[in-house]
């Protein structure tokens, strides 16, 4: 998305001037936008440098994010089975990106895809959305830090620093208002938003963007976690299985065919969310997150890896059984939910149905079928698929619960847990595919609650298998082509191009 900035009669310090061009080719198109960015986002580097040694500008610095913008005149005969890649109508669509090195292999696929589907040229040029100087450094830097001792004038005299204004979610929140004259969006976010989430994504969970994967594990336990990395370790001690490498906080690289790192430095202690990625070609791995406890926090995760545009993430955590018959280590597979998180609420009204998405369904129901060896009829003793319940309450039992019992009764409920809807609509808000499947770890409404004892005793033997079950599920999820996996359900009337 292009914003118009008010002319200024100050002096600009801008980076050489690039031409808007079209292009027929995607990989050429790509080319052209990291050259532009990385000029631009140089110029932005070496301004603050050069300031850091008492060379002060006597105007303003900018450089802008690179843009890629289309045009068309004709409603496009497309394949309507598509969810993507192509843009509903008639009109003048751009949108700005950023980090496009990172974001090689996405951008050569939507603009591949947008070529094929409409028979006109991409432009690639600047756009006039200016670069904050905080995301010209791909590491990040204290840059208020740095220059708070060194200069009198006020950092955002000089440079350009972030704005909310176009850091929010208002495309894929549906609520966005183009402006008269101006474009259409032509992806679900702003590359400003996009740059926001990517620092996030390093201070929550330790690892750097360029590690994250296409498919996404989330847990609430760090045992899981655990299990994951000694199987990892084992694997890449064992030459990765095709795996190529695994990475842990820290961006400690072991590579396949290694027992240790070779590269990265542990982080003196874990962050809030660490992150951990069993890498595979193409960025088709595996990144399984430690998001903690709560609502607040699967919101919080969701928001920053939905800007990776992933293929698939699935809740992979313990649940509450609601049902008598259920026992501990029992599987429900959510195919909906009961949404009373409120973290959302603003975002995607807890009156919005989430559906459950049949691809990831079927992956999910294989995958516990072939690691239990149960399958049809008798698979139903050890797993169910049901309605569940997520609370932003984690002591709903010390209050009166006659009420929250009723409400779960009626709505069908046979698992409750404090994560696993959040997860769900936000890849539903996000157009990410999602799915959940729990294990029950206490059943707290026949007296079952979750003690130490027999919390240890569940751990020992459960994690393993839900774990391998998790992984196996994404493994047949990445064997899909992205265009059969992307469901046109996440889809609202009018929709960005890009996935």
């Amino acid at each position: 998305m292009t914003r118009d900035y008010p002319r200024e009669t100050i002096p600009f310090d801008l980076p050489p001037p690039f031409p808007t061009e079209g292009f027929t080719d995607a990989v050429e198109a790509v080319a052209r936008l990291i050259e532009i960015y990385d000029a631009h986002t140089k110029h932005l580097r070496d301004r603050f440098f050069a300031m850091l040694k008492g060379d002060v500008p006597a105007g303003r610095v900018r450089a802008t994010y690179p843009q890629i913008a289309i045009s068309t005149s004709s409603f496009a005969k497309v394949d309507t089975r598509l969810a993507y890649g192509h843009v509903s109508g008639p009109g003048d669509y751009a949108t700005t990106v950023t980090q496009p090195d990172l974001f090689r292999t996405y951008l050569t696929e939507q603009i591949r895809l947008l070529l094929r589907n409409h028979g006109v040229p991409v432009m690639i040029g600047p756009s006039s959305l200016p670069i904050p100087l905080h995301f010209a450094f791909p590491n990040g830097v204290h840059v208020e830090g740095e220059l708070a001792e060194r200069i009198a004038r006020p950092l955002r005299d000089i440079f350009d620093v972030p704005d909310l204004a176009v850091t929010d979610d208002a495309i894929v929140n549906g609520t966005y208002e183009p402006v008269p004259g101006t474009p259409l969006p032509l992806a679900p976010f702003t590359a400003p938003r996009i740059d926001y989430s990517l620092f996030r994504l390093a201070h929550y969970t330790a690892t750097g963007a360029e590690h994250f994967q296409n498919f996404v594990l989330f847990t609430n336990y760090q045992f899981y976690i655990d299990e994951f990395c000694v199987r990892a370790r084992k694997l890449m001690a064992e030459g990765g299985g095709g795996y190529s490498a695994f990475v842990e906080p820290g961006n400690l690289v072991t590579p396949a065919g290694h027992q240790e790192p070779i590269s990265g430095r542990a982080p003196p202690r874990l962050p809030q969310m660490p992150a951990y990625h069993l890498k595979f070609g193409a960025s088709a791995g595996i990144t399984m997150i430690n998001i903690g406890v709560g609502p607040s926090n699967a919101k919080t995760i969701t928001d920053h890896v939905a800007v990776l545009r992933p293929h698939a993430w699935l809740m992979l955590g313990h649940c509450a059984g609601l049902r008598n018959s259920q026992a501990l280590g029992d599987y429900v597979l959510a195919h909906g939910y009961v949404r009373e998180d409120h973290v959302l609420d603003a975002d995607l009204p807890s009156w919005i149905p989430i559906p459950p998405l049949a691809e990831v369904q079927v992956a999910l129901e294989e995958a516990v079928e072939e690691v239990t060896g149960l399958e049809g009829y008798d698979l139903k003793r050890i797993m169910r698929t049901g309605t569940v319940a997520t609370i932003d309450n984690r002591n709903w039992e010390l209050r009166d619960h006659r009420e929250p019992v009723q409400r779960f009764s009626q709505s069908r409920a046979v698992a409750l847990d404090m994560e696993s809807a959040t997860i769900a609509a936000n890849g539903f808000r996000f157009r990410v595919p999602y799915g959940t499947l729990l294990c029950v770890s206490d059943k707290p409404l026949h007296g079952e609650l979750k003690l130490p004892g027999m919390a240890s005793e569940f751990y020992r033997t459960q994690v393993g298998q839900h774990l391998e079950i998790g992984i196996r599920a994404l493994e047949k999820l990445r064997e899909m082509a992205p265009e059969r996996l992307h469901s046109r359900k996440l889809r609202s009337f009018t929709e960005p191009s890009f996935q």
